[in-house]
């Protein structure tokens, strides 16, 4: 979705503030394609403070599915995001300070609030997802998740090429 920002930056400085739809059905990252579950409007506020620098302010609540790293059961994660951004169009990212954000969300007069979103979601994005604690995962050998039940594989045991390494852990294990 995008925001007409000709208002903010007129002589008038006008504010912009909407609450608009996110159009985003989808997480796509180098890892996968995640759904989105459920999500609420966006408010977005955008103000004037000097020259080409804007406050920009965005909240809203969406939920992603995401499959557990052990098990592939789908966990809905809950994504609360508020939060705000300082942005100076004038300028290139190589020229930011420290106190300025990234503005590669606008383009032109235009603010896409679904690029504002996505860098917010993947900063937050977990780095390890699991469905509980103990989750015990899938059979190595025939791929039954173990939390629903026990499959009757036998244990193939280590990988006799890996003693050497083994014996190395074993050898220097701190007491």
């Amino acid at each position: 979705m995008l925001i007409n920002l000709s208002d903010v930056f007129s002589d008038q400085h006008k504010a912009v503030e909407e609450t608009v739809r996110l159009e985003m059905d989808e997480i796509r990252i180098r890892s996968g394609a995640y759904p989105i579950v459920s999500k609420e409007p966006v408010h977005v506020s955008v103000e004037h403070i000097r020259g080409k620098e804007l406050l920009i302010k965005a909240q809203t609540k969406l939920a992603v599915a995401i499959p557990c790293d052990r098990c592939l059961e789908e966990v809905i994660r809950e994504f609360d995001l508020q939060f705000t951004k300082h942005v100076d169009v004038g300028l290139s990212d190589a020229e930011l300070t420290e106190e300025l954000d990234e503005s590669n969300f606008i383009d032109g007069y235009h603010l896409d609030v679904d690029k504002l979103l996505f860098h917010e979601i993947l900063a937050g994005w977990p780095v390890k997802v699991l469905c509980r604690e103990d989750c015990r995962g899938l059979c190595r050998v025939c791929g039954c998740n173990l939390n629903t039940g026990s499959c009757d594989c036998e244990d193939p045991g280590f990988d006799p090429r890996m003693s050497v390494v083994r014996d190395l852990f074993k050898n220097f294990k701190e007491v």
